[in-house]
Order: C-alpha cells, then structure tokens, then sequence
C-alpha cells in the first residue's frame, strides 16, 4: 500500500520505520534542509536518534507528491495537536484520501478535540479517524510489541488502517467510538504530569496507584459526557495509554511532572524535553471543557494550578488529600 505520513517528528519516524518494512514509505517534513540531512543519514538525529531508516523509505520536503503518493492508500498525520490546523489548512488544495492522525489532546484555543478540528476545515465528507493507544516512539522503533486502536466511524477506514499497519509487531484493533478514542489520548497526558509529581516527591507506590485510578474515573465521566462509551476507557486508548504514560521513563509528560516536584520551573522542565508534552498544552481546555459539562476532574485541576496559577507540587498533594469523602463510583 502506498502510505504518506506527514510529520518527521518521533511518533511519525517510528511508525514510517516500522510500516516501510512492508509498504511503499513517504515520510515528509516541513524543513527542507533537515530532511536532506535525515535523507542523506538515513537517521532522524533530532528527533529519533540511533535508528537507522530503512532502504526502502524515502523522506521528502515535497509536499504534493506526498500527498498524492498516498491518494490511493493512507494518508497520516503525525503532528502535534497544535500543528493539525495549519497542515489540514495546507490539505485543502488537495485531493484528500483516506486520512487518519496520531495527535492526542485538545486545541488549546478552541478545546476541540482533533476530529472537530478535522471537520471544521475538510468539511463532514473526509474519511477519517485516529490511530491511538500505548506507544513510545523510540520501542516501536526498536520493532517491540505495540497494540494500537483505530478509531472511526467509517468501517472501510478501519479495515484499511488494519490491513496497512496489523502486523509483525504491532496489532491494531478498531472502534467506531472516535469521541472516546480521543478523549482517552488527551485527558492521559494531563494525569501523567500529576504522576510525576506524586513519583517525584517520594509519595510511594500506593498513591501513584490511586491517582491513576482516580484519573481513569476522571477521563470516564468527561468521555461519557462527551458522548464516549464506558467500554472505551476501559481499553488500549483509556486504561493502556494512561498506565503507559503514567509509568514509563520515557514518558515526556511524566517528566514534565517529576521535573516540577524537583523544584524546577515549568518553563526550564519543557525547555529540557526540548520535545512536545501535550499534557502542559491541553490542560486548561480540558478544565474548560469539564467546567462546561459540570464534571468534577481535581486532578486535572491541580495539575491546571500547578502549571499555571503558582501552587505548589506539595499544595497540590495535600489539596487532593484533604478532599471530602465520596462513594467511588458516583
């Protein structure tokens, strides 16, 4: 199958890496000059350093030829949250295929999530979804296990994307419940910041076990509200995702979290990661959302605090603690 991913960032290098094993591969970036360079390596070093791109992927600054060598096959987006807008824009002149991204979380201005973004500016006609679930780049570079979910109202879209990445060592499953794909991928970036900083400040293996949970309860009741369904949360994009991020050294939005518990201001933390953490970009819509909807998400609140009001990683601790007592799954 012929397949463009547009976006040579991390994410986007690594799936490229792993599905040129098997399909006709355009990896395409922004900058002309870093791609010659990736191009001539034949090694993403700013991005994905230490893996080699295979013979058979072919990265390009062109941005028409990629799109059109996906217009029978696949088209991906592999930007951040925040570069969706300006690239569907840049789509628009185009002949739009079967498309499908990989960004979770919310537009920071808007709080939409990325299929509203989608619809706003391609219009209801597109054939899209979203390919998430638990996945460091760098070990799907390394060719270990993953499973991933496709989300999509459109089951054509779901058996393609099924056929194009299902296989060696990835699995991908499909759902029709786009809403709580997305909203699993958002809301899990947010809850790994505050995991950070229970890990960070010492507070054991029970809390972050209790936060995690009550994350999860948190991404349920927005996802419902959104008009999600509880079996998602439950599953690789809900439950898979958070652990992974919660957990994983290599997670970016976890050391956004143990950087602040160290005493380090937000600004010196993201500096550091030199990378997104779509978790610091996306938590003031998702409070804005939960407020909008009536839904109660303190962590999410806390971490809003911490991040952008003063509070301290120790303030947002005992915060937490001292709320009233509740039946569990009200």
């Amino acid at each position: 199958m012929n397949i463009s991913i547009l976006g040579a960032g991390a994410w986007g290098t690594a799936l490229a890496i792993a599905l040129a094993q098997r399909h006709q591969l355009v990896l395409w970036g922004r900058n002309a000059a870093a791609v010659a360079a990736m191009d001539a390596q034949r090694e993403n070093t700013a991005y994905l350093p230490g893996f080699a791109l295979p013979a058979a992927l072919k990265a390009s600054a062109d941005f028409s030829a990629a799109v059109a060598h996906a217009e029978n096959g696949l088209l991906i987006i592999a930007t951040s949250v925040a570069g969706l807008r300006p690239l569907l824009q840049a789509l628009k002149p185009h002949h739009i295929p079967n498309l499908v991204w990989l960004c979770k979380g919310l537009e920071e201005q808007s709080a939409l999530l990325p299929h509203q973004i989608v619809r706003q500016e391609l219009g209801d006609s597109v054939i899209c979804g979203a390919l998430s679930g638990p996945s460091f780049a760098q070990e799907v570079a390394r060719g270990l296990p993953c499973a991933l979910t496709i989300g999509s109202a459109n089951a054509a879209l779901r058996e393609r994307v099924v056929a194009a990445v299902h296989g060696g060592s990835i699995r991908v499953y499909s759902s029709d419940d786009l809403i709580g794909v997305e909203v699993g991928g958002a809301v899990k970036n947010i809850l790994a910041i505050a995991t950070g900083v229970v890990d960070g400040l010492g507070l054991g293996l029970n809390a972050r076990a209790a936060l995690i949970t009550r994350g999860l309860a948190e991404i349920s009741r927005l996802g419902a509200a959104l008009g999600g369904r509880a079996e998602t949360f439950m599953g690789l994009t809900g439950m898979g995702d958070l652990i992974l991020t919660c957990t994983g050294d290599l997670s970016r939005n976890r050391r956004v979290g143990l950087g602040l518990a160290a005493g380090k201001s937000l600004q010196l933390v993201v500096d550091e990661l030199g990378h997104v953490a779509e978790g610091v970009r996306c938590v003031q819509a998702v409070r804005q959302l939960a407020h909008a909807h009536q839904i109660d998400m303190p962590i999410v609140d806390a971490v809003a605090r911490v991040l952008f009001e003063g509070e301290t990683p120790q303030q947002m601790v005992q915060h937490l603690l001292a709320r009233e007592a509740r039946v569990e799954n009200a």
